[in-house]
């Protein structure tokens, strides 16, 4: 039997507590545990006026917006309609049933003033990751480093080829640009002009990945924990390699500094095996590169490889395998052939031409030269114990866990939805990176630490 509709007078009050409708295992209560903000109010508190009308309460914004980006909410607008309504959202922002939600365009006023001023979103996330350390989910062993391109908030088919084309006072984002033209994570980077400038944010680059329509886009650069693929530290750059190897160096230094945690060993990807990087780990760092190196030594048309000659480091000297040196230079009437070092940093080591004349080997060394000659860089040393390390089974166990690395920017596209970024200039892309890689570091503080176990009194 069908029933009927029962209307009842409605009481006059109510007792709801907002604590008892968060679930114990909704992420904002996960996440609660480790979001420590006690130093924000005095971190900040330079960049507030002692008069005036006070303001809205920095913590307020800030746990609106670990909010935002832990769930995907970018837009300010929109995230302020969401903890108006969200119960949950109310309970991890202290507002309870009848607290105000600021005006969006408080966030505007505050990010592009005393937050970025103070460097409030880098002191947020060094928190987490000093929480992470504490929780011993750190294991400081091994790391890995990589980068991803994150496109801009800039029409693809929009630009100019200049940068005088530019108006240095149309935009925040254009006169950002023109201040880091010198920076070595943007402008300095690479001193190959890019082919098109993006007017509304010129630090974008303008790239394209294999078999994609070129964009504007930066570079998201982590570096990775791979114990439990918790990010140790992150750098915004153009969207360049050489800014990438920068910001890999940049990481590594500011993380040794600012939590004394040094790997013993990195792993990445063909990009970082060039040989300045490799030289700086092993020989400046006392890092062990498990990379991929940028070797082009190897030849294809069967004549003899580099790796067919052997180096002797105590005379300087490479024996090919016919036995006859291959030196730096030959003194032939005290002249020597030779000239040393090249501008690409490589020594070439010569064979004699009469010692290859007469050779058998000849055929299949340097048919078409009249003697041999071998490119050998000046950090081939360290080249030489990246190789070493590539036939061990420890690199086998790290080619594996760099896909951890991966992973991260995975989750950051698909289920944090940052495939492109909303803010612009180089300050916009620091901020939703910086604020990104906090939410996923306090994500995986909630997965890793359970909640303690009640205790019992008798």
């Amino acid at each position: 039997m069908m029933g009927d509709r029962r209307v009842m007078q409605e009481a006059l009050f109510y007792g709801f507590s907002l604590e008892r409708h968060v679930p114990d295992n909704h992420l904002l209560r996960r996440i609660d545990r480790f979001v420590d903000l006690s130093e924000l109010r005095a971190h900040l508190g330079p960049y507030y006026s002692e008069t005036g009308r006070p303001s809205i309460d920095p913590e307020l914004m800030m746990r609106m917006l670990i909010v935002g980006y832990c769930f995907g909410i970018r837009s300010e607008r929109r995230l302020c309609d969401e903890v108006h309504l969200n119960l949950a959202y109310r309970w991890f922002c202290r507002l309870g049933l009848d607290g105000g939600v600021p005006d969006h365009s408080t966030f505007s006023k505050n990010r592009h003033g005393r937050f970025r001023e103070s460097d409030l979103f880098r002191k947020l996330f060094e928190t987490v990751v000093a929480r992470c350390i504490k929780e011993k989910i750190v294991g400081g062993e091994a790391f890995g480093v990589d980068a991803s391109m994150i496109l801009a908030d800039a029409y693809r088919r929009r630009g100019v080829a200049k940068v005088e084309d530019l108006d240095p006072t149309s935009s925040r984002a254009v006169a950002e640009y023109l201040s880091v033209l010198d920076d070595a994570a943007f402008g300095a980077a690479t001193p190959k002009e890019p082919t098109s400038i993006s007017p509304t944010d010129p630090a974008a680059r303008y790239t394209a990945a294999a078999d994609t329509p070129a964009v504007y886009a930066y570079s998201d650069n982590y570096l990775v924990d791979l114990k439990n693929a918790v990010i140790m530290d992150v750098e915004a750059t153009t969207a360049v390699r050489q800014a990438e190897v920068g910001a890999a160096k940049t990481m590594l230094d500011r993380t040794a500094e600012q939590f004394d945690v040094t790997p013993s060993r990195l792993v990445a990807d063909a990009g970082y095996g060039s040989g300045d990087m490799v030289s700086w780990l092993v020989d400046e760092r006392g890092i062990e590169p498990h990379v991929k190196l940028m070797d082009k030594s190897e030849r294809t048309d069967g004549t003899f490889s580099r790796s067919d000659f052997a180096f002797d480091p105590q005379a300087n000297v490479y024996l090919c395998p016919g036995g006859k040196e291959l030196r730096k230079y030959h003194r032939t009437f005290s002249r020597p052939r030779g000239k040393g070092l090249t501008k690409d940093g490589t020594l070439i080591y010569f064979a004699r031409k009469h010692d290859c004349d007469a050779c058998a080997l000849k055929p299949k060394c340097c048919p078409n030269m009249p003697a041999r000659k071998i490119a050998r860089s000046i950090h081939e040393a360290a080249r030489d114990k990246a190789r070493a390390i590539a036939k061990t089974e420890a690199y086998v166990v790290s080619r594996r866990e760099r896909k951890k690395v991966e992973m991260l920017f995975a989750h950051l596209k698909r289920i944090l939805g940052l495939g492109k970024l909303r803010l612009r200039g180089p300050s916009g892309a620091k901020d939703e990176f910086l604020l990104a890689a906090t939410a996923q570091n306090l994500r995986k503080l909630a997965k890793l630490i359970p909640f303690p176990a009640p205790a019992f009194t008798a």
